[in-house]
């Protein structure tokens, strides 16, 4: 029974003095942002576009309105492919200008 009382002791000891740490579990870490995607948002009601690519989910597209909310744009949409192919073209431009 003593032992018993002193392992529990000993792992809310552990347990209440570790050191803190900013991970995140890893079940949030590959969770997906965008779960369902929008093909239709009007290009004038977006103040911001993020791109992000994560090893376990799909390249996603997240576009800020201009009302603060957060949307996932389908990536084939044909509007964004063609923003997505002008702004590559640009970069590849400007590499080749320097």
């Amino acid at each position: 029974m003593d032992c018993k009382v002193l392992a529990v002791v000993t792992l809310l000891a552990v347990t209440i003095w570790s050191p803190e740490t900013d991970a995140k579990p890893i079940s949030l870490v590959e969770r997906c942002w965008c779960r369902s995607t929008l093909n239709t948002v009007p290009q004038r009601s977006i103040r911001e576009i993020k791109f992000l690519h994560t090893p376990s989910c799909p390249f996603q597209v997240i576009a800020k309105l201009k009302n603060n909310r957060e949307v996932c744009i389908n990536p084939k949409t044909k509007w964004l492919q063609h923003y997505l192919k002008n702004a590559i073209n640009k970069i590849k431009a400007k590499k080749r200008s320097e």
